[in-house]
């Protein structure tokens, strides 16, 4: 196995949390591994909403610490939403000097939309639905004017070198042959920005290859997982059959659009005095009820927004009409889809996990902010704010200022085919760890989860993904009440008092999945 030393940072991944991560680094050496050309492949890039920031002069960040604390139902960390929700303006000042174009009113301030379970307009948008497009462009710009990070695209990472308590290089192999024999790549640190997990499931918002690898990969090295239960599936997500589904940003439900069935009634209002803009797993779990009682919902635009959504919110019209949606004239279909992992690798406020050498941030991490249940638009504001909490506590431990490039060599070799076994596995979590959840299900889950990767256990990159559902049953299973985007038909009530963060390693998760294939009862 060919072996490379750097005293480079090695920043895994090549979305928001990677790049900012990066930038926030410099001058300190880096090199980041990005299995699509830089930006194209990440969840970042598809955000649409924006980011959560208390902007106006009527709002305050302790508002936004409050809402952050009610959406997650009652499983936030007061520290990390305090800490997070401060830093948020600052941020978006950040993002406004690297080149962020910003929607903007006629005195400069910054148009900000509000969304479900806020209590203020406050995320700060980009014409209208295109947010991540313009952040990622803005940061990608300045990243190429940065002569101290290196970008290696083609090659992603497949295994964490680890000893259970430490990380000490990362496994690379590259795409085009991705079961060829790997190169590990020793750098001064490691960070873990891969994004999230939804991808493991069969109708999903994200780009296709986010399916928990880098969270698998953590977890197999050793690292603890937090929340791994929690999985927010969005509830307009428009329901055209394409794969990953296309999305209709909450921003429209914000500026008046609602939810309809084919009856043409309007349902939330009978569910949640809020509304359209109840916590995201009420109007999930309802989209999701009403589909399956074959009630059609949709999303109705036509009186709030009228022919301006064109204009307004591109994004989501260029997806309608592409499958011959006229969201001027129809209502929108909708489904709940896959949409954010909450859980993830645990980490504190500097952004370390249980493992030395390894931090994490972005989606693949768990910092405590989400709770049960994400707050809207605190996504992509998660990221920025543990992205240079990570880079501040990586520059306190490295001291290269300057390095030769890292010069990779893969060797050739044929992939094992593993198309059949992916969508396998994703019906399967589509089918028994979805919205709505009950034990049976998730244990039949395991078992099959367990099956799956047998038939397949050299191949690494699967096992990184088997592990993370194997993660996400079996916290699930554990987890016996009803909380946030976590919903189980046989507990549907929370256990009374405050709610409680999940810590799991995947010893013990598949210690429980072993006991199941024994005993399935």
């Amino acid at each position: 196995m060919q072996e490379i030393v750097t005293p480079r940072v090695v920043i895994i991944g090549a979305g928001l949390a990677a790049v900012y991560t990066a930038l926030k680094l410099a001058p300190h050496p880096v090199v980041m591994i990005s299995p699509e050309p830089l930006g194209s492949g990440a969840s970042s890039a598809w955000a649409q909403g924006g980011v959560a920031a208390a902007m106006a002069r009527t709002d305050s960040a302790e508002a936004h610490a409050d809402d952050t604390m009610r959406a997650g139902a009652g499983s936030v960390l007061r520290e990390v939403a305090e800490f997070v929700t401060r830093a948020a303006p600052e941020h978006i000042l950040d993002l406004s000097e690297l080149g962020t174009g910003f929607d903007r009113t006629e005195d400069g301030g910054f148009v900000q939309s509000r969304e479900a379970a806020h209590s203020a307009a406050r995320v700060v948008r980009v014409k209208g639905d295109q947010a991540g497009a313009e952040i990622m462009r803005a940061l990608i710009a300045e990243l190429h004017q940065t002569p101290s990070i290196q970008v290696i695209e083609g090659a992603q990472a497949v295994g964490l070198e680890s000893d259970g308590a430490q990380v000490t290089g990362v496994y690379l192999t590259s795409i085009e042959a991705p079961n060829a024999p790997p190169v590990l790549l020793r750098g001064a640190a490691n960070v873990l920005a891969t994004g999230g997990s939804s991808g493991l499931y069969a109708q999903t918002t994200n780009p296709a290859r986010i399916r928990g690898q880098g969270i698998g990969m953590a977890a197999r090295a050793g690292a603890q997982i937090a929340d791994a239960e929690f999985v927010q599936f969005h509830p307009t997500a428009i329901d055209v059959g394409e794969d990953p589904t296309p999305l209709a940003t909450e921003a429209l439900r914000g500026e008046g659009a609602v939810l309809i069935d084919s009856d043409g009634h309007r349902f939330m209002p009978d569910i949640h005095p809020d509304g359209e803009l109840a916590p995201r797993d009420t109007v999930a779990r309802t989209v999701f009820l009403q589909a399956r009682a074959g009630k059609c919902p949709a999303l109705d635009t036509r009186a709030a927004i009228g022919a301006e959504i064109a204009t307004q919110f591109p994004s989501v019209t260029e997806a309608c009409m592409r499958n011959g949606v006229d969201p001027v004239s129809e209502p929108i279909p909708v489904t709940a889809s896959a949409h954010y992992h909450m859980g993830g690798v645990a980490t504190d406020l500097a952004g370390r996990s249980s493992l030395t050498g390894l931090w994490v941030c972005g989606e693949a991490a768990s910092t405590g902010l989400h709770g049960a249940n994400r707050l809207a638009s605190n996504g992509l504001l998660e990221a920025l704010v543990f992205a240079r909490s990570c880079a501040r506590d990586i520059a306190g431990e490295v001291t290269a200022s300057d390095a030769p490039e890292v010069q990779l060599r893969f060797a050739l070799g044929d992939g094992e085919a593993i198309e059949q076994a992916v969508t396998t596995l994703r019906r399967t979590m589509t089918a028994n760890v979805g919205v709505v959840r009950d034990g049976a299900g998730l244990r039949r889950a395991l078992t099959d989860i367990a099956a799956l990767e047998a038939s397949h256990a050299d191949n690494e990159i699967f096992r990184n993904m088997t592990a993370t559902a194997t993660l996400i049953a079996a916290a699930a299973l554990i987890r016996e009440e009803s909380r946030g985007a976590h919903y189980r038909s046989d507990f549907p009530d929370p256990i009374p008092g405050p709610g409680q963060r999940s810590a799991l390693l995947l010893s013990e998760a598949m210690a429980l999945r072993d006991r199941i294939a024994k005993d399935p009862t």
